[in-house]
C-alpha cells in the first residue's frame, strides 16, 4: 500500500539535497542575471520597449528553468546507484514506485522554488522599467512552473533506465518537439495525406503539448487570457501527462536490476 508519510520523507530529503547543489545556485544567479539584462537589451529599441523587456525576460526564464529541470532531473537515479545508497533505501519498508514519487516531488518543489525566484526578479525589473503587471503574468509563470514539472517527470523516465547523458539529450529532444507538435500537426492537416495525418496526430498524442503551457505572448502583450481554455486546462493536462509518465516510469523501474 502507497505511503503518504513515506512518499513525503523521500521528497523532504531530497529537497535538502537539492538546496545544496552549487551547481543549482549558479544557474539560477545566471537567470536572474539574464532577466535583469532584459532591461538593457530593451533600451535598444525604440518602440515597444516594454513588451521586449517582458518578453526577454519570459524567454530567460523559461530558458533556465528547463536547463535546471533537465540538470537536476536525470540525475535522480544515478546518483544513488553511484553513491551505492539506493541499495539502503530499497532495503528499507518502501517500495521503488513511492521512493521514485518521492525524489519527483522533491525535485519539483525544488524546481517551484526556483520559479518563485526567477518570478520575483521577473517582478522587479519590469517594476523598475515602470512597466505594469497582472494576474496574465502570474497564469503565465504557474504554467511554466506546470511545465518544469512535466520536463522533471520525463527526465524522472528517463533516468529510470538510462545514464545521465542520454537521459538529457532525450529530455531536450522531447522539449524540442513538445514545443512544435502544433505547428507539425498542422503542416501534416496542410498535406492532404491520410497517412502523414495520422503519424502526426498520434505523435500528438504521445508527445506533451509543451506550446499549451506557454502564456509569456499573452502576458507581455497584454491580451485576454481565458481562465477555462488557457489555464485550468493545461493544469489538467500536465496534471493527467505526468502522472502518465510516472506510471510508466514506476514499472521500468521495479523491473531494473541493480546488482
Amino acid at each position: 500500500m502507497i505511503s503518504a508519510s513515506r512518499i513525503a520523507a523521500v521528497a523532504g530529503n531530497t529537497v535538502r539535497e537539492a538546496v545544496r547543489n552549487r551547481v543549482l545556485y549558479t544557474l539560477v544567479a545566471f537567470a536572474v542575471v539574464m532577466i535583469g539584462s532584459s532591461v538593457l537589451l530593451s533600451n535598444l529599441s525604440y518602440v515597444e520597449q516594454g513588451r521586449i523587456l517582458q518578453d526577454l525576460a519570459f524567454a530567460s526564464a523559461r530558458i533556465f528553468g528547463v536547463v535546471i529541470a533537465i540538470a537536476v532531473g536525470v540525475n535522480l537515479i544515478y546518483k544513488e546507484v553511484e553513491r551505492r545508497t539506493i541499495y539502503t533505501i530499497l532495503a528499507k519498508p518502501i517500495s521503488r514506485f513511492e521512493f521514485l514519487v518521492g525524489k519527483y516531488l522533491g525535485l519539483v518543489a525544488t524546481i517551484w522554488l526556483m520559479v518563485v525566484v526567477m518570478g520575483l526578479a521577473f517582478a522587479g525589473v519590469s517594476l523598475l522599467d515602470e512597466r505594469s503587471l497582472g494576474w496574465s503574468h502570474a497564469a503565465a509563470l504557474g504554467l511554466l512552473g506546470v511545465e518544469l514539472a512535466v520536463i522533471v517527470a520525463l527526465a524522472t523516465l528517463f533516468s529510470a533506465f538510462t545514464t545521465p547523458m542520454l537521459a538529457a539529450l532525450f529530455t531536450v529532444g522531447i522539449w524540442v518537439a513538445g514545443n512544435l507538435t502544433r505547428d507539425l500537426l498542422e503542416l501534416a492537416r496542410q498535406t492532404g495525406v491520410e497517412g502523414i495525418q495520422n503519424a502526426a496526430g498520434a505523435l500528438h498524442r504521445v508527445l506533451p503539448d509543451l506550446a499549451m503551457f506557454n502564456l509569456s505572448l499573452q502576458a507581455s502583450h497584454g491580451l485576454a487570457i481565458d481562465p477555462g481554455s488557457e489555464v485550468f486546462l493545461p493544469l489538467a493536462y500536465g496534471a493527467a501527462y505526468v502522472a502518465a509518465v510516472l506510471c510508466l516510469a514506476g514499472l521500468i523501474f521495479q523491473r531494473r536490476d541493480f546488482r
